[in-house]
Parts: C-alpha cells; sequence; structure tokens
C-alpha cells in the first residue's frame, strides 16, 4: 500500500494496515512529543495518533481533504498495538513480491536508514519501503495505548 506525506511516496505492507479511516477529532496529550498528534476515538478504543509529517521531518501544513488517519496495527516488545498514522493521502494498494523490493543504497551513516527497508519500483518512480513496526514503535505509543484501558 502507498500513501503520501508531502511530496513523497511511501509504502508499506497491506499485512499491517488494519482500516483507513476519515480525518477525525484529535484530542492533543500534554507534554506528548512533538510527532505524537494526540489520541481519537476508535469505537471505543484510545487510538494514538502519529503525524507522520513531523515524524518523517517534513514541514506541517493545513489538512486537506486527502488527509486521512491509516489505523496500522504494529508490533512492539511482542506485543500487539493499534497506531494512527496520519498521512496527506493514501494512494493504491499494489502487489509486490519479497523480492520486488531492493536494498537502499549505502548513502553514508549520516541518514537514519532503520526505518526503511528497501525500495520498490512502481512504473518510472522508486518508492521507500517501511519497516512500519520500526517507524512507530516508541514508548510513548504503548503508554497511551495502555492508559485507554481498563
Amino acid at each position: 500500500m502507498s500513501f503520501k506525506v508531502g511530496q513523497e511516496t511511501f509504502a508499506a505492507s497491506v499485512t499491517h494496515v488494519h482500516e483507513i479511516l476519515e480525518l477525525t477529532k484529535i484530542t492533543k496529550i500534554p507534554h506528548a512529543p512533538a510527532f505524537m498528534k494526540g489520541v481519537t476515538n476508535l469505537r471505543g478504543t484510545v487510538l494514538p495518533v502519529v503525524d507522520t509529517r513531523i515524524k518523517f521531518g517534513f514541514p506541517t501544513v493545513e489538512a486537506t481533504p486527502d488527509t486521512c488517519i491509516i489505523v496500522l496495527n504494529i508490533t512492539v516488545h511482542d506485543k500487539s498495538i493499534l497506531v494512527g498514522a496520519l498521512v496527506d493521502a493514501v494512494i493504491e494498494v499494489f502487489d509486490a513480491m519479497a523480492d520486488d523490493i531492493k536494498p537502499l543504497p549505502s548513502i553514508g551513516s549520516k541518514y537514519n536508514t532503520e526505518f526503511i527497508k528497501g525500495t520498490i519500483k512502481v512504473g518510472d518512480d522508486f518508492i521507500l519501503f517501511l519497516d512500519i513496526d520500526k517507524v512507530f514503535s516508541t514508548e510513548e505509543l504503548i503508554q497511551v495505548q495502555d492508559s485507554g484501558k481498563d
């Protein structure tokens, strides 16, 4: 599945995608990290929402009609949690085999590439294929998710 953040297109395994939501009310969390947009209600469950623009180092912009929340099922410390990823737009679901994911070329130690599994060529474009568990695995997300449970 591919999605836009800024002018860049990223891909994630559809096996991590729980559902896609229209942008809804997000409640801010005091003293949360900058990338933590807040929480929203997902059928009675607290869903932490991460602003991917901030998480990926892009400038923030106003939401558009295409802005949405991708609800992801991630694994952190052998625990499965749901996390919302605020993205500029969902592009498409496409088939890609493991062989289609090519290693990221060496770009030096200056850049943090631990969140990137590789690249996928789609048409004439290269899309960064993300390791979703690593991108969104932070202790803050687990604490927010746990605080919503009885």
